[in-house]
């Protein structure tokens, strides 16, 4: 199981896991999906369906695609662009995107996104930028749907740990329930549906921690230069270092 979007390389020993190491296992299994559809399904069989467990687009609606476009990919860009602009806003995008129990995502995780792939910097995505978050949302759904192994539609500590350690990342038992805390939304006290919402960590919520763990990994990375685990810096270069992280 390798890290949506980019394969690790290199070695190290961080975490005591091989820093930026890549991963054991192979990849998780194709067949099925949860709601019983693939990603982009038709409404009633994707995720985000009834009794489905991931997360990622609504179901939309038709259109017509241009011209050498995948004429599904299309539909779905058309059914964000709410403001027929041809491109997509932030807003837009966090109306489309819900996870599995059909919450919406949290607004920090579609910002993400939208830094990680609204590559001109325009604060919009166009179609080939959408094309690109769409192979990347439909990736880490074969993730979240890899490490949920008790089908609850949420990862817990436990399905988190076996994740980031097989990324690479072993965090000590200590960080790991500081990642809890932030990311499960019920011991963060951050629902907008008090009793309500799921235990654990919501897909949206997952892939942003797993990000997060990510970019904090390599950036220290990069300060680590003698690759010994640990680090010597100023305050003025720490805290450039985490204002420059998305």
């Amino acid at each position: 199981m390798s890290y949506p979007g980019q394969q690790y390389g290199g070695g190290g020993g961080y975490g005591g896991g091989g820093y930026g190491g890549p991963p054991p296992g192979g990849p998780p299994p194709a067949h099925g999906g949860y709601g019983g559809g693939g990603y982009g399904a038709p409404p009633g069989g994707g995720y985000g369906a009834a009794g489905g467990h991931a997360g990622g687009f609504a179901p939309s609606g038709g259109g017509g695609p241009p011209p050498g476009a995948d004429p599904q990919l299309w539909n779905w860009f058309s059914s964000v662009d709410v403001d027929r602009s041809g491109h997509i806003s932030a807003p837009e995008l966090e109306r489309a995107l819900i996870n599995g129990d059909w919450t919406p995502f949290d607004l920090d995780t579609v910002k993400l996104l939208m830094t990680m792939f609204d590559t001109d910097r325009s604060g919009t995505i166009g179609f080939n930028e959408f094309a690109g978050l769409w192979k990347y949302i439909k990736d880490w759904q074969n993730v979240f749907k890899h490490f949920d192994r008790d089908r609850s539609g949420s990862i817990d500590g436990n399905e988190l740990r076996d994740a980031l350690a097989q990324f690479g990342f072993n965090l000590s038992p200590h960080l790991l329930v500081l990642v809890q805390r932030k990311y499960d939304p019920v011991k963060a006290g951050t629902t907008g549906r008090p009793g309500m919402a799921p235990p654990g960590i919501t897909f949206d919520r997952f892939v942003r921690a797993c990000v997060v763990v990510k970019q904090l990994s390599e950036a220290f990375g990069r300060l680590d230069t003698d690759r010994d685990g640990w680090i010597q810096i100023g305050y003025d270069q720490f805290m450039e270092t985490v204002l420059s992280l998305p």
